[in-house]
């Protein structure tokens, strides 16, 4: 049958081989965002000072903030701090519900993706080329060109994205409670 060195050398190529499966797998497993602009692929990636939750956005697409602030109007504040403290309320009201750009906070998305985490984050983060009765939105995330470096981090958008879908006024389903990962 097989020798000692053999046997290992098989065993040491399996475990090989299953690590490489494992791996492959994680990294299709990452959320693949767009830019709201123009539909190119988004390069934001986990750093090493992320928090688990924002890493597991990257991850999943679906903002863990979300469900929790909708359960704890305490925990949600953190989300309305930084809305006011990076500035949100300059363009979209102290409440979010319009100023010099558009109401954030109701069902007359400027885009339909804003449905979900993922549409709301890729907007946030990239900004808009403007559309019809609406301005153009600047880049906020700080790891794209434009705020490299002085951006916001991916977890300060998502609490400001929790917050903000527990202020919304539409009439509408809120989908974004049941997202499911990508």
């Amino acid at each position: 049958m097989f020798g000692n060195k053999a046997l290992k050398s098989t065993l040491f190529v399996s475990m090989l081989t299953i690590a490489g499966l494992t791996l492959s797998f994680q990294a299709n497993a990452a959320c693949k965002l767009v830019s709201t602009k123009d539909n190119s692929p988004l390069a934001i990636k986990v750093t090493d000072k992320d928090t688990p939750e924002a890493k597991q956005f990257l991850e999943t697409c679906v903002n863990p903030y979300t469900k929790l602030y909708a359960k704890d109007a305490e925990a949600a504040k953190a989300g309305k701090k930084q809305f006011g403290f990076q500035g949100c309320s300059g363009c979209h009201g102290g409440n979010a519900n319009g100023l010099m750009g558009p109401s954030i906070i109701d069902e007359h998305w400027q885009y339909a993706k804003h449905n979900t985490d993922k549409g709301m984050f890729e907007t946030i983060a990239d900004g808009t080329n403007g559309t019809e009765g609406g301005g153009v939105m600047f880049t906020w995330h700080e790891q794209l060109p434009g705020h490299t470096g002085d951006g916001l981090d991916t977890d300060t958008i998502l609490k400001i994205m929790g917050w903000l879908r527990t202020q919304y006024k539409g009439n509408d389903d809120k989908p974004w409670l049941d997202e499911k990962p990508q």
